[in-house]
């Protein structure tokens, strides 16, 4: 065979093996999403841990609802002076904050969503809902016995803060137990690990998630208890009013 036949042929497959690649991180990038999307309502308290770079540690408390990973409420019980600080994300970007000190709702503006939230290290744009193989492209770039390696990048029309995601899927559930944050020059700013991943009758979630700030050196680390799924919760606990009459 000729030097510009093994040419040809070389292309050829490196471009069918880039397709395939395509093909099979979408379909994992879809069951992921069935995986984490699977239940139809949760309910949850949350212990939080904001922990700075020479290791000292603040605590809060919260509360989160989440149903159909469309809508989601968390707002914090605990210390005193951030009890009825409230976030709410609904379908289509929509997110709002409420601070109890100047009683007011406000919606969060798209320029913004990658503020922190609360001193956190999750985003608004973290904490919103999303559906990854709704907004995201995937391509499986590597994997071993037990993980896939999925790079994700924004669909096009759709913006976020990330210039892409480096996804760790477990083979055994498909749930992810590490994602690589990359800002819009193409570093790597942040890493979040599920270091808990548990289930629940047929649900599996992140008992224990660490996000990790490589560049102010500041992690969060949130724990889920009471932790319970199918609650049937209702459409009116997802609104600008609920923010303010928290039962």
């Amino acid at each position: 065979m000729s030097r510009k036949a093994l040419i040809v042929v070389s292309i050829i497959s490196l471009t069918f093996s880039l397709a395939f690649s395509d093909a099979k991180g979408e379909k994992i990038l879809k069951q992921v999403s069935s995986t984490v999307s699977a239940p139809k309502d949760m309910k949850a308290k949350l212990t939080i841990v904001l922990i700075d770079r020479k290791g000292n540690k603040k605590y809060r408390k919260a509360e989160m609802y989440a149903k159909e990973d469309e809508k989601r409420i968390i707002r914090f019980t605990e210390p005193a002076d951030q009890r009825g600080i409230a976030f709410l994300s609904l379908p289509g970007d929509i997110q709002y904050l409420y601070m109890p000190a100047f009683k007011k709702v406000r919606r969060i503006a798209p320029h913004i969503k990658n503020t922190k939230f609360a001193g956190t290290d999750f985003t608004y744009e973290d904490l919103s809902t999303s559906k990854y193989d709704r907004d995201y492209s995937a391509d499986l770039i590597r994997e071993n016995e037990t993980h896939w390696v999925l790079e994700l990048t924004p669909k096009p029309g759709v913006k976020k803060s990330y210039s892409k995601m480096i996804m760790h899927v477990r083979k055994d559930n498909y749930y992810p137990d590490k994602v690589e944050f990359y800002d819009k020059n193409g570093t790597l700013t942040k890493v979040l690990e599920n270091l808990k991943i548990s289930r629940q009758k047929e649900y599996w979630y992140a008992e224990v998630a660490l996000m990790k700030d490589l560049k102010e050196n500041h992690s969060t680390k949130m724990i889920l208890e009471e932790v319970s799924f199918d609650s049937n919760l209702s459409d009116k606990l997802f609104t600008r009013r609920q923010l303010i009459r928290w039962r």
